[in-house]
């Protein structure tokens, strides 16, 4: 006797093979969308959801990717790009230079787009340069670097955008806890470039592009608006109106161009740790667990779910804010996906041609590590 087995519908495949490539796409947003759901069971949607969200970060981050999204669209990067690597003349020094690029530019315009403007124009480069063991190691270089530098600022990165906002954060306070380590890290980045050959070599030349003058002053005038709503100087809704205003003025695609799944995260994250931190056993388990121990627990967290999400859900349990930044962002070593801007790199090196991705893994995790471990240790004895 046969039993016909009933085959899945067209449709249904379809359905099913779209949600698998949105996870795949954006598996923080879909966990903490989850998470946020499962939590609203325990506590229901009440007059107290109302206070979770903090608009003002969302409203940061909304007119910093506009401004960024800007500059980038009219060829700034690439112009001040071509002007630096003119001075390389060896593998090593065009490492180096590519590494301070990605560190210091990181602090103004977050470590995912430096890494996104860099990473391309490195294997690009690198197309006439055939030593693999330097290309991966540059790239991996880039990579950390820019991690480790975006910790120096409030808008290097949406973490520390974040907790300087919750824990109400000045500008000396913030440098005092990021400053010492970004200084160490920036000098084991500079020891690790002495890796590189000194083989002779010639950056690809860069095609050299007339900047839109109006919408340079426009985008630079819109990155100054958001700094002075980051450091508290103009209230949030002057920074949404000047934002919408530029765009909508100048370039409507660039409202295409903003992460909107990164401010859904986050408002997710909000929902969940809002919840979680009325659930009173829960509440003052997590907050046992941190105490005096916040840089090891944030950045041992951000390893398995990145450091964006980890500084959000563990804000609610400490007041220690300062440990809690210094933690994250060290926690962006490691793992490929404690930062999320690590695997924009990953991806790039991915489809190059002749890619080892065992190798490129194997150097990303020796340095990444190496460099977390010392940090961390570092830190311990500091603190």
């Amino acid at each position: 006797m046969n039993i016909a087995i009933p085959r899945p519908h067209r449709g249904e495949l379809h359905i099913k093979e779209h949600a698998l490539g949105f996870f795949k796409a954006q598996p923080v947003l879909v966990i903490a969308f989850i998470l946020a759901v499962i939590s609203a069971f325990v506590i229901p949607p009440d007059a107290k959801y109302k206070d979770y969200c903090n608009t003002t970060v969302l409203i940061q981050l909304f007119g910093l990717m506009i401004a960024v999204s800007g500059v980038r669209s009219i060829g700034v990067f690439d112009t001040m790009t071509g002007m630096i690597l003119k001075r390389t003349g060896t593998v090593r020094r065009l490492g180096f230079m590519l590494m301070l690029l990605c560190f210091f530019m990181s602090m103004l315009v977050t470590n995912d787009v430096v890494l996104l403007t860099f990473v391309p124009l490195t294997l690009l480069i690198f197309k006439q340069i055939p030593d693999e063991k330097s290309r991966i190691l540059t790239l991996v270089l880039e990579t950390a670097a820019a991690n480790l530098g975006s910790m120096l600022t409030p808008v290097g990165n949406p973490q520390n955008l974040y907790l300087y906002d919750h824990y109400a954060m000045d500008a000396g306070t913030f440098l005092r806890v990021t400053l010492p380590a970004g200084l160490g890290s920036l000098l084991m980045l500079s020891l690790l470039c002495l890796f590189l050959p000194k083989t002779a070599c010639e950056a690809a030349a860069q095609p050299h592009t007339a900047l839109h003058k109006p919408k340079a002053l426009a985008y630079t005038a819109l990155f100054a608006v958001c700094l002075c709503c980051v450091f508290r100087l103009i209230p949030p809704l002057a920074l949404l109106c000047t934002a919408l205003a530029i765009a909508l003025l100048f370039d409507r695609s660039l409202l295409k161009k903003v992460d909107y799944s990164l401010l859904v995260t986050f408002v997710c994250f909000f929902v969940f740790v809002g919840n979680i931190a009325r659930i009173g056993a829960v509440s003052d388990g997590i907050s046992h667990i941190l105490a005096g121990r916040e840089v090891l627990v944030s950045a041992i967290l951000s390893q398995g779910i990145s450091n964006v999400p980890a500084a959000m859900m563990l804000s609610g349990f400490t007041d220690n804010g300062t440990a809690l930044l210094l933690g994250v962002n060290l926690g962006g070593l490691g793992t490929m996906i404690a930062s999320m801007a690590s695997l924009i790199s990953f991806q790039f090196y991915r489809k190059a041609e002749g890619a080892k991705t065992g190798r490129y893994f194997a150097v990303f995790s020796a340095v990444n590590f190496g460099m977390l471990a010392v940090l961390l240790i570092a830190a311990q004895l500091i603190g």
